[in-house]
């Protein structure tokens, strides 16, 4: 019995799925590419950042690995079954228990675990509390638990509606707890930036152009977005979740790599700044009787909030925090 959600077939669904993945898994490795260049470009072994090359590592592999198996998925249904008991096209991709289905869904739970656990390990290193992640935390690990039992529920059903029932339940659960998580760890990760950056302007008593905030709070709007199109496809029990689904998991490593990117580019300058004061400290002394004039520190102090979040820091220290 096939299914009579409306909107797209199930295999039309299918291959619009895999096209545009594969475009979002293009742009998104293109990004990982840049996001390692600039974390490894001109630093030893010894300075570079692992977590973050792991993170960004793991992200792609768990990308390639899906849209492998959505390949191998769509070849199986269109190509290799044909002229057997499974041949109509649509009978195949409504079949929940398929194994490249369930493998599909295990990669999408993996990358989203991964992706909200990072907006939560953010947070926590920018607040420094352990209540502030306590109910991020908690609503992580309802995660987990709908996700599994959802993949469960899947493997060992024969047949059946996405959009009803028992499977309606977990993939409900599991979206809005994405979503929710994904809204507080982000909304609380930009307030503690946004009020650190206020001090800061207004100590300089000019307003900062906060691009480490626009840059978090664009990679958190790509997600919600990609999120809520998901939960109305669910809400409408339109096949164009499918799509939405699959989509994901390229704009989950999209999404965080535009700030691994952001952050990396900053500790660069924030290096090259460094140096270029210890190189000039001597010249600025020598001139400084001859020509008062503000020194090249204090002018780059004024230029640099991108890279620094001063909460309580005495005069001429500063602090920031490595959220990538």
């Amino acid at each position: 019995m096939t299914q009579t959600s409306p909107g797209i077939p199930l295999d039309t669904a299918a291959v619009m799925s895999l096209t545009l993945e594969a475009i979002l898994y293009g742009f998104s490795v293109l990004m990982f590419l840049g996001t390692i260049w600039i974390i490894t470009y001109k630093r030893s072994i010894r300075d570079i950042n692992r977590p973050t090359l792991a993170v960004a590592t793991l992200l792609l592999l768990l990308s390639t690995a899906h849209i492998t198996a959505g390949i191998i998925r769509v070849e199986d249904g269109l190509v290799n079954h044909r002229g057997t008991s499974q041949s109509d096209p649509a009978a195949f991709f409504e079949d929940l228990s398929e194994g490249t289905f369930v493998v599909k869904n295990v990669l999408i739970i993996l990358q989203t675990l991964l992706g909200d656990g990072l907006v939560i390990y953010r947070c926590y290193i920018v607040w420094q509390s352990v209540w502030i992640i306590v109910m991020p935390c908690i609503m992580w690990c309802g995660i987990v638990v709908f996700g599994a039992f959802g993949v469960y529920n899947f493997a060992h059903a024969s047949s059946g509606n996405i959009f009803t029932n028992q499977n309606g339940h977990f993939v409900a659960t599991f979206m809005i707890l994405t979503l929710v998580t994904n809204l507080l760890s982000s909304g609380l990760l930009t307030y503690r930036i946004w009020i650190n950056e206020r001090q800061v302007s207004e100590i300089r008593a000019s307003k900062g152009k906060l691009p480490l905030l626009r840059v978090l709070v664009d990679a958190a709007v790509l997600y919600s977005a990609a999120l809520c199109s998901s939960i109305i496809c669910f809400v409408l029990s339109n096949n164009g979740l499918y799509v939405m689904a699959d989509l994901n998991v390229p704009i989950i490593s999209i999404a965080f790599y535009m700030v691994f990117i952001r952050i990396a580019s900053s500790q660069h300058r924030q290096y090259y700044i460094s140096t270029v004061l210890r190189g000039t400290s001597e010249i600025e002394r020598r001139n400084s009787q001859q020509y008062p004039m503000e020194s090249l520190h204090g002018i780059y102090k004024q230029n640099d909030a991108s890279l620094t979040f001063l909460p309580n820091t005495p005069k001429g220290h500063y602090c920031s925090y490595s959220i990538a």
